[in-house]
């Protein structure tokens, strides 16, 4: 178990600027693009070299490393700056090898997020970034959690972050990632098709072993790979015997359903095992879905958990403290993973 002090997050909605914020941003052709912020944190000459998945991952890290130091970054991305990468590559053919731009290579590495990060604060830790497609920010989770095992003493930025990539975004439709018709955000869960819409965005956290002044509590994470809807059922049993305590209860299911309808069984036997006493609650709507969105998850169990009744954007009518939040997701029916975040 480990705990998180502070967050910063960027994504499609006021409200990850703005808690008290209920105003929703609808999708655009099923894309919700993440707001751009004022990036104040990056140098302009350093900035205007930047794709967006490395100014939103350094924008939320370093607002948090400025003020708190830290012993090692661990980021999970998916596909890190790939549309700088796109972007190279289409140089090599527009120049036929010869003289090309650096800049969009060198931005295009998923670890280059976590190596800015690195050398804006001068920090020589441990430095490492996860991909793993549906699992890269579970992954960092999980090397976090060992690293604090190992170094109880020292404190980590913890994070997730992909962008929109025009490319990604059409190779990703052809396979029926997302959906073929265009709809809204409000109408998201009610479709009757497969597919979903695309998000991006970024959230970050620093964590530690300290639970004085914590805002939050990761009680136990664990992932699989390729389980049925009726093993998720016993996964999810044997995950809450494991890390619930006997006289407790989940409070919340945040659940990643995404409006796919090959996926709702998952989705609906997890609500199904935890029962009526467990508020459910749907956030894909305000974010769209990427590989590494339970980042984001992650950041609004926290605040939730900080004040429940501060995100009126989540719209979920829970009266009472809440002291266990479960976060369930599945990215593409094959890679599965249970958070559970509980009150410090």
């Amino acid at each position: 178990m480990f705990y998180i002090h502070q967050t910063a997050c960027i994504s499609a909605q006021p409200a990850f600027a703005d808690p008290a914020s209920d105003h929703v941003a609808a999708a655009v052709d099923n894309k919700l693009y993440a707001i751009d912020s004022n990036y104040d944190s990056i140098p302009p000459n350093v900035l205007r070299r930047l794709g967006k998945a490395v100014k939103m991952g350094i924008a939320t890290g370093h607002s948090l490393i400025s003020k708190h130091p830290v012993d090692g970054i661990v980021l999970g991305t998916a596909n890190g700056g790939l549309e700088d990468c796109i972007k190279f590559l289409n140089q090599i053919i527009e120049f036929e090898e010869g003289r090309l731009t650096p800049t969009n290579f060198v931005q295009s590495t998923t670890n280059a997020i976590a190596g800015q990060l690195g050398i804006m604060s001068s920090n020589k830790g441990y430095n490492i970034t996860h991909v793993h497609r549906g699992l890269a920010f579970e992954n960092a989770l999980i090397d976090i959690e060992m690293l604090l095992n190992e170094y109880p003493s020292n404190t980590y930025l913890l994070g997730g972050v992909d962008e929109i990539s025009a490319y990604n975004y059409t190779i990703e439709k052809l396979a029926g990632t997302y959906k073929s018709e265009t709809i809204s955000s409000a109408q998201l869960f009610s479709s009757q098709t497969t597919g979903t819409i695309a998000g991006e965005g970024a959230a970050m956290f620093l964590v530690n072993t300290n639970r004085l002044n914590a805002a939050a509590a990761i009680k136990g994470i664990k992932t699989y790979n390729n389980p049925s809807p009726e093993a998720i059922k016993k996964h999810l049993e044997d995950f809450l015997a494991k890390h619930l305590p006997q006289n407790e209860k989940i409070d919340v299911l945040f659940s990643g359903k995404n409006g796919d309808v090959c996926l709702n069984s998952f989705y609906e036997v997890c609500a199904q095992q935890l029962g009526k006493e467990t508020t459910v609650c749907y956030y894909k709507q305000l974010t769209g879905d990427f590989p590494t969105v339970t980042a984001l998850a992650l950041w609004f169990a926290t605040r939730f958990i900080e004040d429940s009744n501060n995100l009126p954007v989540l719209n979920i009518k829970k009266t009472g403290a809440v002291k266990n939040i479960l976060l369930y997701n599945t990215y593409k029916g094959y890679q599965h993973s249970f958070i559970l975040v509980s009150a410090p």
